[in-house]
């Protein structure tokens, strides 16, 4: 079952700001305004963009998926628009929300493509622009992360707007933040100017490991047969679905103080006036989904309401959105230009589908999306990445792996750095030590083929290559060429011989860079993301 939710279009005043008119049936109209005043608080919206930490499509309620309780994410899809083909431009925390903040697809973002990188001064944040331009702007938990966001004017740039940290709580499982989160954004509203519009980051750290091991179970009163199956890349064993289960369970934390927030706006009146944005940021920290180029990777779950400002509230939505969209059609709604203070913009605005009475197809242009990834975790010689660009169709997902000879998941005698520590990635490992299953292990840690094509629409968890299949070549190579032209449009060094560029920015956490070499001179390093069990203690000969 699916369900889908609503919200209004609140605007707000600003003396810089252009607002934006909704005329007639689905009419929207720029209209220049210098004088504060001037402009109807009424068509000005407030925002509220939560992004959970690593919870991939269809892991909500409202898609349908009964082991993942979600009422909060249900309403705003069931009251506003649930869209079912939203993704990242790359499945990495880091540089997916660089893209998300600046528009941008992340190899046009130079160092901001990578991992944990120095963000570049040349890059502003959309949110930076909205601050600028007047709106009362902050964050909470996980803004842009991991990384270096640099200066400006001498002090740490707030790319996700000012930091309300202060309150705590005691959190249900240890490694659940104490961040509260909810009474953070009610600080952040009580620190507004009276009537001020605002834009509001709620980046819950959940569900990022690491979890309290069956705490799905023993706190979250499931059971291991909520699960109707284990992806096909997994063992289906208990110790996997208990781990799917909590981090299940984490989702649903996210999803509380969610719900607490929107009680809250009601509480004080601005629900109607607030743009409600919901998704994650990369996929579920598991081996073969976060920081890899499939399905479960980069499609995400999205969910947009706004009581005043939607048409025909109750739809799910089929166009293809990319996260470079966001920014321009925030900006779009808050009447601010985006070239002030910001690179071009690569994306495009979907206000066309908010204020259209359309479910299903809406956009015959939206119809793909462009997807790829450089350096996440270190791990491999010289901190090298595993540079791919991919292209996302109703049918198909194509790939393109640029480096075939390197680790995909981070060389083996360095724990597969680019693969979080968990229960599931612990089982695959000893599997495959033990000479048991070891499709499992080449699923998520073996070396891939130059290229790769799925048939996404009977293949979701991306079994089949089918990319050698002869009947598939032609549209293999229609494939290749759509996308190696998009991003040479785009300006990818990738297409003009120059993708080491991406190798050679320096990460920005000095503990961990150069991380192979240290360790293969007997340093002891600390990768706090994984297990020391990841290690391999022999050499693997592939």
């Amino acid at each position: 079952m699916i369900y889908w939710y609503t919200q209004e279009n609140h605007n707000v005043k600003n003396k810089r700001l252009h607002s934006i008119v909704l005329a007639g049936i689905a009419a929207i109209l720029l209209m220049s305004c210098t004088d504060r005043q001037e402009v109807d608080e009424d068509l000005v919206p407030n925002f509220l963009f939560a992004i959970a930490d690593d919870a991939s499509f269809p892991h909500m309620g409202a898609y349908g998926t009964e082991w993942v309780i979600t009422p909060a994410f249900d309403r705003v899809a069931k009251d506003g628009i649930l869209f079912t083909r939203a993704y990242t431009p790359n499945a990495k925390c880091a540089p997916s929300r660089s893209a998300i903040l600046t528009g941008r697809n992340s190899w046009q973002l130079e160092e901001a493509a990578n991992h944990v990188p120095f963000f570049p001064d040349k890059f502003g944040s959309f949110i930076e622009v909205l601050g600028d331009q007047g709106y009362h702007t902050g964050f909470t938990g996980k803004g842009w992360a991991p990384g270096n966001p640099g200066t400006r004017d001498g002090n740490p740039r707030l790319l996700t707007g000012k930091g309300y940290q202060a309150k705590t709580l005691e959190p249900p499982t240890s490694f659940i933040s104490k961040n509260d989160y909810t009474a953070n954004f009610e600080d952040f509203l009580n620190d507004r100017e009276p009537d001020k519009p605002f834009f509001f980051w709620y980046g819950s750290t959940e569900p990022h490991r690491a979890y309290e091991f069956q705490s799905g179970v023993n706190k979250g009163g499931k059971e291991l047969t909520d699960l109707e199956r284990v992806p096909a890349f997994w063992p289906d064993s208990d110790t996997v679905r208990h781990d799917m289960l909590d981090y299940a369970f984490e989702i649903e934390y996210f999803d509380q103080h969610l719900g607490r927030m929107i009680a809250l706006l009601e509480e004080k009146g601005e629900l109607d006036r607030t743009v409600i944005i919901i998704t994650s940021d990369n996929g579920m920290p598991f081996p073969r989904v976060k920081g890899n180029p499939y399905e479960w990777s980069h499609h995400m779950p999205l969910a947009i309401m706004w009581p005043k400002g939607l048409k025909n509230p109750g739809r799910v939505v089929d166009d293809f959105i990319s996260f470079i969209d966001f920014a321009p059609t925030i900006l779009e709604l808050a009447g601010v230009e985006p070239t002030e203070g910001m690179a071009p913009i690569t994306g495009k605005s979907f206000s066309d589908i908010l204020f259209s009475d359309k479910a299903g197809l809406v956009s015959k242009n939206r119809d793909r999306v462009v997807i790829g990834q450089e350096r996440h975790d270190v791990g491999r010689p010289h901190d090298q990445g595993y540079p791919v660009r991919g292209i996302v169709t109703e049918q198909y997902l194509y790939l393109h792996n640029f480096e075939t000879e390197r680790w995909p998941a981070g060389n083996p005698e360095t724990g597969y750095l680019n693969t979080d520590g968990s229960p599931t990635k612990t089982v695959i490992l000893q599997r495959m030590r033990t000479d048991r299953d070891q499709e499992y292990w080449y699923q998520s840690f073996g070396k891939r083929p130059q290229e790769e094509l799925y048939l996404r629409s009977v293949d979701p968890e991306c079994m089949n290559n089918i990319a050698e299949h002869p009947e598939y070549q032609s549209v293999k190579e229609n494939l290749k060429t759509q996308l190696f032209d998009q991003l040479g449009a785009e300006g990818d060094p990738r297409m003009f011989g120059k993708g080491h560029v991406f190798d050679a920015y320096p990460y920005a956490e000095p503990a961990t860079a150069n991380f192979f070499e240290r360790f293969q001179q007997g340093e002891k390093l600390r990768a706090p993301w994984v297990n020391e069990s990841d290690f391999e203690p022999v050499p693997i000969d592939y």
